[in-house]
C-alpha cells in the first residue's frame, strides 16, 4: 500500500469517528441534552483538527492514481462528513436560538418588574437607569 492510500485510509477513519461524535451530538441536541455533547471534548477537536490539516495536505495528483474504489470510499466518507456537519449546526443554532431567547424573556420581565417596583416613577422622570441586559440575568436560566 502506497503512503497516499495509506493517508486516505486514515482520512477515512478520522471522518468515520467525527461522524459518530456528531451522530451523537445530533441525537443529544435533539433530546435537549446539551451536557452530553462529544464534539466539544478536547480529543474529538484535536482529531478535527487532524482531519482538517490532513484533508488540506492531501496530492490531489497523488490520489488520482489509487484506486477508484478508495478514492469513491473517500468520497463517500466526505459526503456523509458534510451532510452530518450541516444537520449538527442546524440544530446547535436551534438549541442556541432558543437558549437566547429564554434568556431575553427573562431579563424583559426581571428589567420590567424592577420598573413598577420603583417609587415615584413616572414617564417623565428625568433620570432613567438603563437596563442591565440580558447576559446579567444569563446565571438565571
Amino acid at each position: 500500500m502506497t503512503p497516499q492510500e495509506q493517508k486516505i485510509e486514515r482520512l477515512i477513519q478520522m471522518a468515520e469517528k467525527l461522524m459518530a461524535a456528531l451522530e451523537s451530538d445530533i441525537e443529544a441536541l435533539k433530546a435537549g441534552q446539551t451536557k452530553t455533547l462529544k464534539m466539544i471534548d478536547p480529543d474529538i477537536q484535536r482529531l478535527s483538527i487532524v482531519y482538517s490539516r490532513e484533508m488540506k495536505s492531501l496530492d490531489v495528483q497523488a490520489t488520482r492514481q489509487t484506486p477508484p474504489s478508495l478514492r469513491q470510499a473517500l468520497r463517500d466518507a466526505t459526503d456523509r462528513f458534510r451532510d452530518l456537519l450541516k444537520v449538527h449546526m442546524r440544530h446547535l443554532t436551534r438549541v442556541r436560538n432558543a437558549s437566547e431567547g429564554i434568556i431575553q424573556a427573562i431579563a424583559r420581565d426581571v428589567e420590567k418588574k424592577r420598573v413598577a417596583m420603583r417609587p415615584y416613577s413616572s414617564p417623565k422622570s428625568i433620570y432613567r437607569p438603563q437596563p442591565t441586559g440580558a447576559i446579567v440575568y444569563n446565571n438565571v436560566v
